[in-house]
């Protein structure tokens, strides 16, 4: 006995051929099925969408926006400098007085020595000094020691040696650079204010200073010291342009054409004096600090 089909189990069947019809038309390339001549008791299959090809279609070109143009920039209350290229610090400026840096021993002469500045004075006739003298006494030392010693004028045995402060004086003044200063003689330039001896060993005066003072001022543009110590009233008073007395003026810096300058008492004077070697020990003192700083 044959048996009797359910419609339910006949209607299962039927969506499992339609699937599988649907896979084979599928599988055959087939996207779309015509249903015009469907049964009309069925309802029409959900329609299937495209499918998303793998590249992506190509889009066409965008035209460019136009830019705008950038708005105008705010002026800076503070602009910024534009580099400058650097300049070399200029050159100090040449100390002012009348004959210093000008004639003998000028800075347009780099060459200069100390013996060419003595070349130029030669055998001077340029004051009557030169009448009554034996020798010109001229300086002696380091050319480019850190200290120069400066003095009135030659006395009788610096005219007889031609050297200046030698004899007692000059004895005492070794003894002075040696046991405060630390320094031998021919370390440091000695020199005078004049170069040839006053009669009587006499002031000198300013017509014999102005015929010297070239050739001091040449020699210190050479020499180019730290600092000058002063030995007594006068060659204080000459480089310090001041007319006040040695005590006054000892122990206190003072200045010639940009170089400090130390004013103490002359050996000569301390030999006459000792009890004032004191005071001249402090002022040495306050020398050796402005060489040794």
């Amino acid at each position: 006995m044959s048996e009797e089909t359910h419609p339910a189990q006949e209607l299962a069947e039927l969506v499992a051929d339609l699937r599988q019809l649907t896979r084979a038309l599928h599988g055959a390339g087939v996207r779309q099925v015509d249903w015009s001549d469907r049964d009309p008791a069925w309802p029409a299959p959900p329609p299937t969408e495209p499918e998303a090809s793998s590249a992506p279609e190509p889009r066409p070109p965008q035209p460019a926006a136009p830019r705008e143009p950038p708005p105008p920039a705010k002026p800076s209350l503070f602009p910024q400098e534009q580099p400058r290229p650097r300049a070399l610090p200029p050159r100090p400026e040449t100390p002012a007085g009348p004959d210093l840096w000008s004639g003998y021993g000028a800075r347009s002469a780099p060459k200069q020595t100390t013996a060419t500045v003595r070349e130029e004075l030669g055998e001077c006739t340029r004051c009557p000094l030169h009448q009554g003298r034996d020798n010109i006494v001229f300086g002696v030392g380091d050319p480019g020691a850190r200290l120069v010693v400066v003095g009135e004028a030659p006395g009788f045995h610096e005219d007889k040696q031609g050297e200046p402060f030698v004899g007692p004086a000059g004895q005492m003044l070794d003894r002075m650079l040696v046991n405060v200063l630390g320094l031998q003689r021919a370390e440091a330039y000695i020199m005078n204010v004049l170069k040839c001896r006053p009669p009587d060993n006499r002031d000198p005066e300013p017509p014999e200073v102005a015929a010297c003072r070239p050739f001091f001022d040449a020699q210190l543009n050479v020499i180019r010291p730290t600092a000058i110590l002063a030995l007594g009233r006068y060659a204080t008073q000459s480089l310090l342009d001041s007319s006040r007395g040695i005590k006054a003026l000892r122990g206190r810096w003072g200045d010639y054409r940009g170089i400090p300058v130390m004013p103490t008492f002359h050996p000569a004077y301390l030999l006459r004096q000792p009890q004032d070697k004191r005071l001249t020990l402090q002022d040495l003192m306050a020398l050796k600090r402005r060489l040794d700083g």
